[in-house]
């Protein structure tokens, strides 16, 4: 069989792909992230398909899926959250089908960031206020290589978001108040895309009360930077379409009215 690692969406199901849909519905085996992706994702399957929710399941019981089934034809879908490519743990499963020379493909998936962007009717790259997106977490159980500690990429001040952080709200606050300012936009995104989705907006010397009052454990994303300030603050209209500016597909138009 050949694997599918399939970027299943934030949790909305008509945010997957078109090719990851049409891979549900011819798939042979399906192993899902139970914790993080809805069972609507896949409602299209073959009923005759095979299903594994990983969240009980170790790495090692999921690889023995791939080598149980690697000289059988057909098609296993490893249906991971957002995209494949951000905190997706595919890295090993990877490394383990290269090992025994398993085919796989990586079919991308929307982000849980962009869907919040989206949610939140935002764009997070504004000329004039920030350019630049910084994806990190804090540190955790996971570690964090000593050049990527908050307070060091806090020093860029551009937009940032983090992933399975709202756990630290204090830890956050300390390491980004003396690089972006009390008074800094933030916003604190839960489950979007899934029926309890819910946004929260305040300043970053609140982050911890934010998080308490709304009593918001996991399955979020925090936004911190100006990009999140009012519609009328500060940041410059794009060039691509003023009428003064010239590109490959339109002149400029410089008549006055």
């Amino acid at each position: 069989m050949k694997v599918y690692f399939v970027g299943a969406g934030p949790g909305d199901p008509d945010l997957i792909t078109v090719k990851g849909a049409d891979l549900i519905t011819r798939a042979d085996i399906i192993i899902y992230a139970g914790s993080l992706v809805p069972p609507e994702i896949f409602e299209t399957r073959n009923k005759t398909a095979r299903i594994y929710n990983s969240a009980s399941m170790n790495l090692e019981q999921v690889t023995a899926v791939y080598l149980e089934n690697k000289e059988k034809p057909g098609i296993i879908v490893r249906l991971h959250t957002g995209d494949p490519s951000l905190y997706g743990a595919i890295q090993e499963q990877i490394d383990f089908l290269k090992e025994n020379s398993i085919d796989f493909q990586v079919v991308p998936g929307i982000s849980s960031f962009q869907a919040a962007a989206a949610a939140m009717g935002r764009q997070l790259t504004l000329a004039g206020v920030s350019q630049s997106v910084i994806i990190t977490r804090a540190e955790g159980r996971t570690k964090l290589p000593p050049s990527e500690d908050l307070s060091i990429l806090a020093k860029a001040k551009t937009t940032m978001v983090l992933f399975l952080s709202v756990d630290k709200p204090r830890r956050i606050m300390e390491k980004l108040i003396p690089e972006y300012g009390e008074q800094t936009p933030v916003a604190i995104v839960y489950r979007v895309g899934w029926p309890q989705e819910k946004i929260v907006y305040g300043h970053l010397a609140e982050l911890d009360k934010l998080v308490e009052d709304n009593k918001i454990e996991r399955q979020a994303l925090i936004f911190i930077g100006n990009f999140l300030s009012s519609d009328s603050e500060g940041y410059e209209k794009s060039r691509l379409y003023a009428r003064e500016f010239s590109h490959g597909f339109r002149k400029a138009d410089n008549t006055d009215g």
